[in-house]
């Protein structure tokens, strides 16, 4: 069957801005400590240049999990069960989803992304490599409310997040989303979860701010999508990619820093910034064995298996919506 139709979720104004976008843009440029949200990194831009990251040698996390889903293809496949609807988060370009297709024979796929010429094009590609397979490819933004396609809404379904991409959260911020996933999901799906575990500072440093300069340059395309998308006149040249660990929040923070005072408009609105003033653009958490298993309960799923890798430590953790108990 192949790909059957694109559904696009995604408002947008009458330039064609994704309205969110905007919104988030001036919002964030306009608090104290500036800020964006991660989700926009990635337009066809930075959707490539995070494909180049993950083929980076520091960069762990695509390869930890890679070899996750090849070495465990099996275990995975008799506690997931056949013929359930996969419906992948952040999809991306799919490169690890082929292991997944092939070991649990779903009855459809549903990958879910912002970037809808990375999402068309990925699914085109998977289409041909699976030519029995229902695909409904859906431009959204997964982080908010998202309309499933109708003909899997009776199918039994397994949520496929993988990449960490949970860590690029605030906690209160990931229980919201996975408890809403939960609820679009329905009690007793299934969830199939990347999660990056705390481990030695220069390796995770390494990983966000590697030497061929890729992070830096996928980072400060942020600044270079708002010039494209909304008018503005940033000079991105007096800008500095950082990366550094947080202690106390147990996450990697990327920052954009300002190496000079500088005056800028987007969309013919004024902003300022200082010398070394920053706009914080992701954090990526990283989370115990026991921390992980909270976050997943408090949002209504519990773990029912898990794979870890050693070095560097990845796990993927399978997790079920169960009933609601108020009581243990």
């Amino acid at each position: 069957m192949g790909v059957v139709r694109q559904l696009r979720q995604i408002d947008a104004d009458a330039a064609g801005v994704d309205i969110a976008f905007r919104a988030d843009v001036h919002a964030g440029l306009a608090q104290q400590q500036k800020a964006f949200p991660a989700r926009w990194f990635y337009d066809a831009t930075g959707s490539a240049l995070f494909e180049d990251i993950t083929a980076l040698p520091e960069y762990y996390p695509t390869r930890s999990e890679t070899d996750l889903l090849a070495r465990h293809a099996a275990a995975m496949a008799s506690a997931i069960g056949a013929g359930r609807a996969l419906i992948e988060l952040g999809s991306g370009s799919s490169t690890k989803t082929p292991l997944l297709l092939d070991a649990i024979a779903p009855a459809a796929y549903v990958p879910v992304d912002i970037s809808g010429d990375f999402l068309r094009d990925s699914a085109l590609a998977l289409a041909r490599r699976f030519p029995g397979l229902p695909i409904y490819p859906v431009e959204a933004d997964f982080t908010q409310r998202v309309e499933l396609p109708r003909e899997i809404v009776d199918q039994p379904k397994l949520g496929f997040f993988p990449g960490s991409t949970i860590g690029n959260m605030v906690a209160r911020t990931a229980i919201d989303l996975l408890r809403n996933w939960r609820c679009a999901l329905g009690e007793g799906s299934l969830l199939l979860i990347g999660i990056d575990r705390i481990k030695d500072v220069a390796t995770l440093e390494l990983a966000y701010d590697d030497p061929a300069g890729v992070t830096a340059a996928f980072n400060l395309n942020l600044l270079e999508r708002i010039n494209r998308e909304l008018g503005g006149d940033i000079a991105v040249e007096n800008f500095a990619h950082r990366a550094v660990w947080d202690e106390v929040h147990a996450r990697i923070e990327m920052h954009l820093v300002a190496a000079c005072d500088m005056d800028f408009t987007v969309d013919g609105r004024a902003y300022h910034m200082a010398a070394g003033e920053t706009i914080h653009s992701e954090n990526s958490h990283k989370y115990g064995p026991r921390d992980a298993n909270l976050l997943l309960r408090a949002s209504g799923w519990t773990p029912i298996a898990t794979w870890d890798d050693a070095d560097p430590a990845f796990a993927l953790i399978l997790a079920e919506a169960t009933p609601f108990r108020s009581a243990p």
